[in-house]
């Protein structure tokens, strides 16, 4: 059966498609309360969620842009707490600068920890990471027990991250994880509410990553 259709692309380039996308995100937003510095974070989360209350409720630290940046272009770690994180975050520009994407989640120690403590792996990851990670980019967007764990640990003096890009999803913790995060006097860059996500972490991490390579 021969199946056709009347609707045709704007654009098959895809940097074109971008390029249009951000257009039209823009002129969709309108006003809003971030500064240039912040809006590429905020413009790239609307673009990979098509989610323009998410975007407006983004929440910065005032030194989160300029953090991520330094981290970034110092070479430092960025930690994931998923897989699915790790392999979104475009790692040529993050490995440019001497840096890695590491996720510690499914290491067999970790899971042998998490089985004999009864606990989560994503607690018993970010005290590997911690271990592991002088300072660095933490990036949460699947696991509030994480983020929880990696908060605990700033305010023992066990963490000192230079940036906590924390927007886990979910109904049981997230919201509140979050709430927790704003509440450190640390870079971070988190959300209001239950929506955030692997995806929506990915294109924070890349966003900076962008303006660290336009910085160099």
């Amino acid at each position: 059966m021969d199946f056709k259709t009347e609707f045709k692309p704007l654009t098959v380039q895809p940097q074109e498609i971008e390029s249009k996308s951000f257009e039209i995100i823009t002129e969709e937003l309108g006003e809003h309360p971030f500064t240039p510095e912040q809006y590429p974070v905020v413009q790239r989360i609307i673009h990979a969620s098509a989610d323009f209350e998410l975007g407006r409720n983004i929440v910065f630290h005032p030194r989160a842009i300029e953090a991520g940046i330094a981290a970034i272009l110092g070479g430092k770690k960025i930690v994931a707490d998923v897989q699915m994180v790790q392999v979104g975050i475009s790692k040529p520009r993050i490995q440019k600068f001497g840096g890695s994407v590491d996720v510690y989640i499914s290491d067999p120690d970790v899971m042998e920890e998490a089985k004999r403590l009864n606990t989560t792996r994503a607690i018993i990851s970010m005290r590997k990471a911690v271990r592991e990670a002088e300072g660095g980019i933490y990036a949460i967007g699947n696991a509030p027990t994480a983020l929880l764990e990696l908060i605990r640990m700033v305010k023992e003096g066990e963490a000192k991250p230079d940036l906590i890009i924390g927007m886990p999803v979910g109904f049981v913790s997230a919201a509140e994880s979050k709430d927790e995060l704003r509440k450190l006097d640390i870079p971070f860059i988190t959300n209001l509410g239950r929506k955030g996500g692997s995806t929506v972490v990915v294109a924070a991490v890349n966003a900076l990553a962008v303006m660290a390579e336009k910085k160099a």
